[in-house]
């Protein structure tokens, strides 16, 4: 099987997630972390879904499922021991054109769910096509250390640095080739070293004279190491 790599908004959205152990309760998590509403449905639930549904952060159907439940659904997860119930809500999910994950089962997914490493508005999928799920959480490790936090504050200056321009109505071409310019630069690298001076350098080089981390609205103190 082959897959396209693919980030769906799932913000403020209907998801249904079926099972109520701890890789259900992961799933609910995921989804919560992405703005989703979430559906669980099972008879019983782990100590930590059971915090969630006590919180009203989901929706609980304390009950096995029943045909129909994912109807107005745009995304669900099965991950239950019931390789029967399994197969009848993929055949449901297909049918109804809803994008399904069937934990541990790939022949039954539509989709699968990647490794992710998250450095703020980075995230970073890893995907092994369904053959080992543990090596890609493995390589999610190696790249923990390679892309560590300065990533996440990098992406905070890109964003600004986006706006200023924006808001000074360069040419699109020109404003172009200086995001491009400052994405290829040693900013993350100074961002790491904690060097406010030399990020204020790179964004006068690359955006203009006079634009800091000030001009940008960025608080100085937080890039200080």
């Amino acid at each position: 099987m082959a897959y396209i790599p693919i980030f769906l908004d799932v913000t403020g959205r209907e998801c249904v997630v079926v099972g109520g152990g701890e890789v259900a309760a992961r799933k609910v998590e995921s989804l919560l972390e992405a703005g989703a509403h979430v559906t669980v449905v099972s008879p019983r639930l782990s100590p930590p879904l059971e915090s969630l549904v006590a919180s009203r952060s989901v929706t609980h159907l304390a009950r096995d499922y029943q045909r129909g439940d994912i109807r107005a659904c745009v995304l669900v997860y099965a991950a239950t021991d019931d390789p029967k119930l399994h197969r009848d809500l993929a055949a449901e999910a297909r049918a109804l054109g809803i994008p399904v994950n069937v934990v541990d089962v790939p022949e039954l997914c539509t989709f699968i769910a990647p490794a992710v490493l998250h450095r703020g508005a980075l995230q970073i999928a890893i995907s092994t096509g369904g053959a080992s799920p543990a090596f890609a959480a493995r390589l999610r490790r190696d790249l923990e250390d390679q892309f560590g936090p300065e990533y996440a504050r990098t992406l905070e200056v890109l964003r600004a640095a986006r706006r200023r321009l924006h808001a000074d109505e360069i040419d699109s071409a020109e404003r172009m080739r200086r995001l491009k310019d400052l994405a290829t630069s040693a900013l993350p690298a100074a961002i790491a070293a904690g060097d406010v001076a030399a990020i204020d350098r790179i964004l006068a080089t690359h955006l203009g004279d006079g634009v800091d981390l000030d001009a940008l609205k960025l608080a100085r103190a937080e890039f200080h190491r």
